[in-house]
């Protein structure tokens, strides 16, 4: 069984490239299918997180995004979203054959380790693709993956041990996620800026309801304290880091930003998007405008990853490349704050 025409495209990250495209195959969107950077916007995903970590090689990692972005889109978008789990691999892919059996497709999290068609060395067991088709007969199955133009067939033994990986950051336990479409979506205005509020208060560190407590562990920051937190230490790192050591840690800081489905720019570029999309189609000028803040944070981030990733890294190019971020990031997040609704008070 295999759902033809599935309308899939490449796209720079994981969760917002599957689900644009499974917007797409619902026939939802405004003035058209949605983009991808704007399906990222609107999750309210926009986020910033520090980790130092002694004792792992590298020690340090960098993200952009919320963790629940994908179930954050769904719930703001009207979209009904299970999260199933199961350590019984039998029950994990009928889950997934009850969708495709009912003629839809289904997202599921897969470790980017072990699926074959990748070439990667890093595991992340919360990857989002979205499986498309199987035949048992043969023992294959069919995937859309953000990082492969084309569906990909994979054996249907390997899925299963890329379902039930105890990589980084949890183990995936063939987690599943049906999903119910809307006939139509509410407004866009209001839901932009909507994301835009939960995105600012990402930033803010004020996101009591992300769903996401803050890490209370040594060497963890978030938001735009995070960020100057980033800046502060990236200077320091040449005195108190071996050479070896601090070549891994300038190669994770391109990884993070650049490599690891991160749409460029550490999600920057994606939520610049995000915020050109929705001045395009409603005219909002606050949105156009946050939309070049964001652009400028984006490229400060990618001349940052190019600077840690040269053959012979300058030191205080890479410093400086740090320094300007804080004050780029925090001039965006107040063109976001413009675009959001103000607070209400009762």
């Amino acid at each position: 069984m295999r759902i033809e025409d599935y309308p899939h495209r490449l796209a720079g990250h994981c969760g917002s490239g599957a689900l644009r495209d499974l917007l797409d195959w619902a026939g939802l969107g405004w003035a058209g299918p949605p983009s991808e950077p704007l399906v990222f916007g609107l999750s309210g995903g926009l986020d910033f997180k520090f980790l130092q970590i002694p004792g792992l090689n590298p020690p340090i990692y960098l993200g952009g995004r919320t963790l629940d972005l994908e179930f954050d889109l769904c719930r703001r978008l009207g979209v009904e979203v299970e999260h199933l789990e199961t350590d019984d691999p039998v029950q994990g892919w009928g889950w997934v054959t009850a969708e495709l059996d009912a003629g839809r497709p289904v997202m599921i999290w897969a470790d980017i380790l072990r699926l074959p068609y990748l070439r990667v060395r890093l595991t992340n067991t919360r990857h989002d693709i979205v499986v498309v088709g199987y035949d048992a007969a043969a023992g294959v199955a069919w995937v859309a993956d953000n990082d492969r133009e084309e569906i990909q067939q994979v054996p249907l033994e390997t899925l299963a041990h890329a379902r039930d990986s105890r990589g980084f950051p949890h183990p995936n336990r063939h987690a599943t996620f049906p999903m119910r479409f809307p006939e139509r979506l509410p407004d866009l205005l209001p839901l932009a800026r909507e994301a835009a509020a939960q995105g600012v208060a990402n930033m803010s560190g004020g996101n009591s309801e992300s769903g996401e407590p803050p890490l209370e562990i040594a060497g963890y920051s978030a938001g735009l304290a995070g960020v100057r937190d980033f800046a502060a230490e990236v200077a320091g790192w040449p005195e108190r880091h071996a050479p070896e050591t601090l070549a891994t840690m300038y190669t994770m800081v391109r990884i993070c930003i650049e490599k690891a489905g991160t749409g460029g720019g550490l999600f920057r570029r994606l939520q610049a998007g995000f915020c050109h999309d929705v001045a395009a189609i409603t005219g909002d000028e606050a949105f156009h405008e946050a939309g070049r803040a964001w652009a400028a944070c984006a490229e400060a981030w990618s001349a940052l990853a190019a600077a840690a990733g040269a053959a012979q890294p300058d030191h205080a190019a890479i410093a400086d490349q740090a320094a300007a971020l804080p004050a780029l990031e925090e001039r965006a997040t107040r063109k976001l704050a413009a675009a959001a609704p103000e607070p209400s008070h009762s």
